[in-house]
């Protein structure tokens, strides 16, 4: 072959080769989310820190839990573990893990997921004291983490470690060898399976976190072992996850279809905005948008609305004047009529909530069994309550304020909630909007007089709300404290019928969202949500998403 026939075919071959890249890359599936997202950047992906629903979306997709809960379903099933043992007596649960599960890092320098490997060269296989680790290191008072107390009644010796008055090797969760995690409860809690696999005991990897610490979360230093890795994250713009190739794949958590997920941090309105222009393939629909996408002959189309085990109320501080009073409470919350707040702001099909558990949980009371439990909107028994009020201040209401998270959806509902307070009660009191980035963590550090606040299911039974507000907990923001509400949720853990249980958890919200008005339950969420056509999603029913279930053509 002479000179120009070889370059002539070295050419022809490059540009085979070309074409083939390029029909590749176009089949490369990125599917671009702001699904429960928010404005501003994420606080953080550490699994013992995140405490916001968008942090949690993204551990849930890079590190996997001894259990997993079906999105599609509520339903527990498996993660790490291939299944576990409990003891005769109920108390002591035994896992099995896989043994095939690498740690992985994405390498911006090859553009691939790697496994990671120590200085001997072998690859750093998720163990089981990595689990133990996780767990210690959550409950360790040093670390701080804002989800530890729902660990502490269900690990014996976690609490006197978390509170300081225990030794780590008292808590009794045990590696008995490489691939098998022994976790004992104090008392038998059936559900105590799906406690142990929340993000909060994830398996994290303490080398990286030695080496790197506070920065082990950023893609250059964090090893995770999920569905998906971390390949950018872009400050207050976006995170991207990269499908993990030495994901093994699991009957529950199969290897994902897609190949990146780009999640975008944006509020409502501007995740809106990018959907209609093209550039996103899921996002909420913002409260003032529904009438127009439901009225719009595409968007309607590509609607979709279904449950979401939330609720949305109005906290206050119970330990510092003047919402610490009582009376100014049950005034205030009596006060909010939330059938208009539902019909006339949110429009999206949410339920009007005369307490805190979501009704849908396991051992929640219902509508349907308790129609009368709970807090109404009632102007006359709201206007007494603000007489005892003044009574109890010298005859003066201080001025109150109002504190939420920025964006338009919760200021409509705070506008609506203003001036229902300024129509019964007489009141003025100021709005405060506030930076989205780090306001869950705010509260948690000091909570404001009166603030917007949401709590969604972690796991599906009623103890996962009620258990928030109980003295000992660390999400306890409003700094509640009822003895008598703490014994009935105590009693309604330990109680195994599902009928007692409901009846304990039914005598409890009597006492703290009506009798207390601890904080005032506005409405129990629904979803209203965009994705286009060409995506095939996974369902949620939790309020969480699994991406490694969806697909894209």
């Amino acid at each position: 072959m002479n000179k120009f026939v070889r370059v002539v075919g070295l050419a022809l071959l490059v540009v085979a080769l070309t074409a083939v890249g390029l029909v590749h890359a176009q089949d490369v599936k990125v599917l671009n989310s702001s699904l429960h997202m928010v404005g501003g950047d994420l606080e953080t992906i550490d699994p013992g820190l995140s405490e916001a629903s968008s942090s949690i979306e993204v551990v849930n997709q890079i590190f996997v839990g001894l259990t997993n809960q079906n999105v599609l379903t509520a339903e527990p099933g498996l993660g790490l573990a291939t299944g576990y043992d409990v003891s005769e007596d109920g108390k002591t649960f035994t896992f099995k893990l896989m043994d095939n599960v690498p740690w992985v890092r994405y390498n911006a320098d090859s553009g691939a997921v790697e496994e990671i490997k120590d200085d001997a060269g072998n690859v750093r296989m998720v163990t089981a004291q990595d689990v133990v680790y996780g767990i210690l290191r959550a409950l360790n008072p040093e670390t701080a983490s804002p989800y530890s107390y729902i660990l502490l009644p269900y690990v014996v010796g976690a609490a006197e470690y978390n509170a300081g008055t225990g030794s780590a090797d008292d808590v009794m969760v045990k590696a008995t060898d490489d691939n098998t995690v022994e976790i004992t409860s104090p008392d038998a809690f059936s559900f105590a399976p799906s406690i142990y696999g929340l993000w909060v005991a994830r398996a994290v990897p303490s080398w990286a976190i030695d080496e790197a610490g506070d920065a082990w979360t950023e893609p250059e230093n964090i090893a995770s072992n999920g569905p998906f890795a971390l390949k950018e994250w872009n400050h207050d713009e976006s995170i991207v996850l990269i499908k993990n190739p030495y994901w093994p794949g699991s009957a529950d958590i199969p290897q994902p279809k897609l190949d990146e997920v780009v999640l975008r941090f944006l509020d409502p309105a501007q995740a809106f905005a990018e959907y209609q222009a093209g550039n996103l393939d899921a996002a909420d629909v913002p409260l003032e948008s529904l009438e127009q996408v439901k009225s719009d002959p595409v968007l309607s189309t590509e609607y979709n609305t279904g449950s979401n085990p939330c609720t949305y109320y109005i906290g206050f501080d119970n330990t510092t004047a003047p919402s610490d009073n009582v009376h100014l409470r049950r005034a205030l919350s009596f006060a909010i009529d939330r059938q208009s707040i539902v019909d006339n702001v949110t429009k999206g099909g949410q339920i009007p909530a005369q307490w805190f558990a979501r009704p849908g949980l396991t051992a929640a009371p219902t509508l349907e069994q308790y129609p009368d439990l709970g807090v109404k909107y009632d102007t006359e028994l709201a206007k007494a309550e603000l007489e005892l009020a003044k009574a109890d201040m010298g005859g003066e209401i201080p001025q109150l304020t109002f504190t939420y998270n920025d964006n338009a959806g919760h200021a409509a509902i705070a506008q609506a909630i203003q001036q229902m307070w300024k129509d019964t009660l007489g009141l003025d009191v100021q709005l405060s909007a506030v930076e989205s980035t780090g306001y869950f963590s705010k509260l948690s550090e000091d909570a404001p007089m009166i603030y917007r606040a949401g709590w969604c299911q972690d796991y599906s039974d009623a103890s996962n709300f009620d258990d928030v507000f109980e003295s000992t907990s660390s999400q306890n923001d409003p700094g509640y404290n009822n003895p008598e509400f703490d014994k009935l949720i105590q009693e309604a853990r330990l109680e195994t019928d599902v009928a007692k249980r409901t009846e304990l958890y039914a005598q409890a919200e009597q006492i703290f969202s009506a009798d207390d008005a601890g904080i005032a339950p506005i409405y129990w969420y629904t979803r209203n949500y965009l994705v286009k056509p060409n995506v095939e999603q996974a369902k949620s029913v939790t309020g969480n998403e699994a991406y490694f279930l969806w697909d894209k053509s």
